[in-house]
């Protein structure tokens, strides 16, 4: 690590910028992975850290441009180096992430240092975080450090990144959600098309790992099997990234040449099959139909989003998503409704109705009998118990509602995308794990950069 660090100050000389040096970083793991081999999976996680840090010394604006490009495409290379070196079944490289959004915490320990009054985001993220605070504690009680070690990783790294951020100004945060947009303009085409081609004929390091992953939502490795994950751990954080993009891009972008690089990613979201990003995304549009700054755009998202459910009907895989779309509207009947309801019943009807959690405990969902944990009430539910649980929760419900709240004062398209994008997290919640991992990261880095002043503040 520390030879990786001490090249940073080249880097810094050459001037790149943020989301050029994360490409240059992804570009470079893609071809010397299956040479390289296990090794690679190292210096990956090192090269995470080193971009983190640079990207953080441009500006707040490039590093997210950054950590977006890394989280969209490093699974795929996990993969790429798991068919070269064997399967690893932590996937130790998706630390590399992780670590790259802990890289400015030296200016939160500044802000701290100077005394800065407390950013309103703040008061939620010290909820959510004692609450996971508890957690780890449950975890390390039943001598159990590896999942301690992880669970608080994937909770805690978003929230300080969150706890940094918190501390920009308002115009910093405009420059932050305009900087996404521009690199989701890049990400979706290619996430996109890669995931229309992992439909047809997924590559070999996709069936290789398909094949290994205790994984249970990805279908199977066969043409015209799989549920579309793309370069991603997943159905649904692929869908939920690709939702979130265009959400972005759709409001804060113009010209049929958005539409045409937007196309492809929204008729692979169409094959994740994952029907709470789908929500999720009309859920966000509506929103923006309250706004006079984004009412012309929703109408038109609407417009073409029905032109594309039409196109997607006469593709090859038509039916296959028409019938995805019915079941949405089939309520008690839907299997994964039932399964869903099936889990509070369970643990409603334990002896002790897990009041005071399990904490960090990993469930493999591929094993006989294993309870599967969808969306947040049943994972603060499981994790933390029943009071605690609800208190992580009332933090995650705060900050949702002071990313709309800023959405209505400000009433500029920046901020109603993300107050958008904070309603699409209600859904999310409710049917997802939102506030751990790359989810957990696109969570809090978008609520908090709701604008703290109205529109008289700017």
């Amino acid at each position: 690590m520390r030879s990786s660090l001490a090249a940073a100050p080249a880097w810094h000389r050459l001037n790149l910028p943020g989301w050029l040096a994360a490409a240059l970083l992804l570009g470079g793991t893609a071809l010397a992975g299956p040479v390289l081999g296990g090794a690679t999976r190292f210096a990956f996680i090192a090269g995470c850290a080193v971009v983190g840090w640079y990207a953080w010394r441009r500006s707040p604006a490039s590093h997210l441009q950054a950590i977006l490009l890394i989280f969209s495409f490093a699974p795929f290379l996990r993969r790429l180096v798991d068919l070269s070196a064997g399967y690893e079944a932590s996937g130790v490289m998706l630390v590399g992430p992780l670590l790259a959004i802990l890289m400015p915490l030296p200016s939160l320990r500044a802000a701290i240092e100077e005394d800065r009054p407390m950013p309103p985001t703040l008061a939620a993220v010290i909820v959510v975080g004692a609450c996971v605070t508890y957690g780890t504690a449950l975890s390390l009680f039943q001598g159990d450090w590896a999942t301690a070690a992880t669970g608080s990783l994937k909770w805690f790294a978003p929230l300080l990144y969150c706890a940094v951020l918190a501390f920009r100004s308002d115009a910093e945060r405009r420059e932050m959600v305009d900087a996404a947009a521009s690199v989701f303009l890049a990400i979706l085409p290619l996430t996109g098309l890669y995931g229309l081609y992992q439909y047809i004929d997924p590559p070999t390091w996709d069936r290789y790992w398909m094949q290994l992953t205790t994984i249970m939502s990805i279908g199977q490795p066969v043409p015209f099997g799989v549920r579309t994950f793309s370069t991603m751990n997943g159905p649904a954080s692929f869908a939920t990234f690709t939702a979130a993009g265009l959400l972005l891009v759709g409001f804060l972008r113009s010209g049929w040449i958005t539409i045409v690089l937007a196309t492809p990613a929204a008729f692979a979201l169409l094959l994740s099959m994952y029907r709470t990003a789908w929500l999720s995304l009309a859920l966000g549009v509506a929103f923006c139909l309250l706004f006079a700054a984004t009412r012309g755009r929703a109408a038109g998202m609407m417009v073409v989003t029905v032109l594309a459910v039409a196109g997607a009907s006469v593709t090859p895989f038509g039916g296959v998503i028409g019938e995805r779309l019915a079941s949405i509207g089939s309520g008690a009947q839907d299997d994964s409704a039932r399964e869903r309801l099936e889990q509070y019943v369970h643990l409603w009807n334990l002896p002790d109705s897990e009041i005071f959690g399990r904490g960090f405990t990993v469930t493999d969902v591929g094993s006989a009998g294993a309870m599967a944990i969808d969306g947040m009430i049943v994972s603060c539910w499981v994790t933390m118990g029943l009071v605690v649980g609800l208190c992580c929760l009332a933090g995650l419900l705060l900050a949702i509602g002071r990313a709309i709240d800023g959405a209505r004062r400000d009433g500029g398209p920046e901020a109603v995308v993300v107050g958008a994008l904070a309603c699409g997290a209600l859904v999310q919640m409710m049917l997802a794990n939102i506030a751990s991992g790359e989810l957990g990261v696109l969570f809090w880095t978008f609520v908090v950069l709701a604008p703290v002043a109205g529109r008289a503040g700017r």
